[in-house]
C-alpha cells in the first residue's frame, strides 16, 4: 500500500462519479516540494489527486489557483480540472498519460524540450485568457520578508543589501512595462510534462498576470540552461529571434526570481518542510542571485531594456 493512499482515497470519493473507487488499478506517489501529489489509475481513466502541504495557506489563494487552473485548461496548455476544494485545497484533475516528468537533466537531454517549453509558454501567454491575481515582484519580496519576520529562521548574510540593489531594476521594469500576460510564475521543470511533441503545464499555485518574460528567465534557471538551450527557447517563444532589450529582461528576471524564491525557500526550512535542504536551496539560490546581478555583463542587459 502506497504511503498516503487512505487520505488520497478519501480525497477523491469527494467528486461526483468516484464515490465508490471499486476499480482502482493503482496509486502513484509523483513529485511535489510541498503538496502530496497522486496518479490514481483507475479501469478507464487516470486522474491526479493533489492535496495541499500543511502551511502553504500562509501564501497561496485556492480560490485564485483554482480559477487560473481552468483558464489555463480553456488556454489548452494544462489538463482538465475535474473537482477543487477550495476550502481544503484539494484539486482532482485528468492525468496526461505517456509523458515524462521533465527534470533539469531531461531539458538537456530530451531533443527539442526547450523548444516546446517556448511554445507551451506562448501559447498561454498570448491565449487571450485573464488570470486572476497580479503577480508582482516587489510586493512579493515585501509579503514574503514580513512572513519571514514572524518564524524563526535567519536571511542569508547581505540580502536587505541586494534587495536595496534591486531598486533601481525595480524602478526600470516599472518605466518599461510589457502588457501583463496570464503567467505560471512557478516554472519548476517537474512543471512541464513532456510527450516529446506537446508540453503540458501543471500546478497553478503561485500563477496570475504578470511580465511573460518573468516565466522565460524562471525556467531558463530552474532547467540550469546553456546560452544555446537560452535561445532555443527564446526562438520558439517569440517565433524569432528576440531583440537585445527581450533577451535583456529574460536575464533580469533570471536574477529576480532567484531572489524572490530565496525567501519561499526559507519559509519551507523555518516549517520544517522534509522534501529537500531548504537552507541550502535559499542560500544557493541567493549565491547565484548575486553572482549574476554583480557580473560585469548584468548592466548591458539593464542598458538594453532602458533603451528599448
Amino acid at each position: 500500500m502506497v504511503e498516503h493512499s487512505d487520505q488520497v482515497l478519501a480525497a477523491l470519493r469527494k467528486v461526483p462519479g468516484f464515490e465508490n473507487l471499486d476499480d482502482v488499478i493503482s496509486i502513484i506517489r509523483l513529485g511535489g516540494l510541498t503538496n502530496l501529489v497522486h496518479r490514481v489509475d483507475l479501469t478507464k481513466r487516470s486522474v491526479i489527486v493533489r492535496i495541499p502541504g500543511q502551511g502553504t495557506e500562509d501564501y497561496i489563494d485556492r480560490n485564485v489557483e483554482a480559477y487560473n487552473a481552468n483558464a489555463a485548461s480553456k488556454a489548452g496548455v494544462s489538463p482538465n480540472v475535474i473537482y477543487v476544494d477550495p476550502s481544503t485545497g484539494i484539486m482532482i484533475s485528468d492525468a496526461v498519460l505517456d509523458i515524462e516528468t521533465m527534470t533539469p537533466k531531461l531539458f538537456k537531454e530530451r531533443h527539442g524540450s526547450p523548444f516546446r517549453a517556448g511554445v507551451a509558454l506562448a501559447k498561454l501567454h498570448n491565449s487571450g485568457e485573464t488570470f486572476k491575481f497580479r503577480f508582482e515582484l516587489f510586493s512579493m519580496i515585501d509579503e514574503y520578508l514580513k512572513i519571514v519576520s514572524t518564524k524563526d529562521v535567519n536571511l542569508p548574510s547581505g540580502y536587505q543589501e541586494v534587495v536595496s540593489a534591486a531598486e533601481p531594476i525595480k524602478k526600470l521594469l516599472a518605466n518599461r512595462p510589457l502588457p501583463l500576460a496570464p503567467c505560471h510564475c512557478d516554472p519548476l521543470c517537474e512543471n512541464f510534462l513532456d510527450d516529446g511533441e506537446k508540453m503540458w503545464i501543471v500546478d497553478w499555485e503561485y500563477s496570475g498576470m504578470n511580465d511573460p518574460l518573468w516565466d522565460v528567465g524562471d525556467l531558463s534557471v530552474e532547467a540550469g540552461m546553456t546560452a544555446d538551450q537560452d535561445a532555443e527557447m527564446m526562438l520558439a517563444y517569440f517565433g524569432r529571434k528576440p531583440t537585445a532589450a527581450e533577451n535583456g529582461r529574460m536575464i533580469i528576471y533570471k536574477a529576480m526570481c532567484d531572489l524572490l524564491w530565496t525567501l519561499w525557500g526559507l519559509i519551507q526550512h523555518a516549517d520544517n518542510n522534509p522534501a529537500e535542504d531548504f537552507w541550502a536551496y535559499s542560500t544557493s539560490r541567493f549565491d547565484r542571485c548575486k553572482l549574476l546581478m554583480f557580473s560585469s555583463d548584468f548592466q548591458k542587459h539593464l542598458d538594453a531594456v532602458r533603451e528599448e
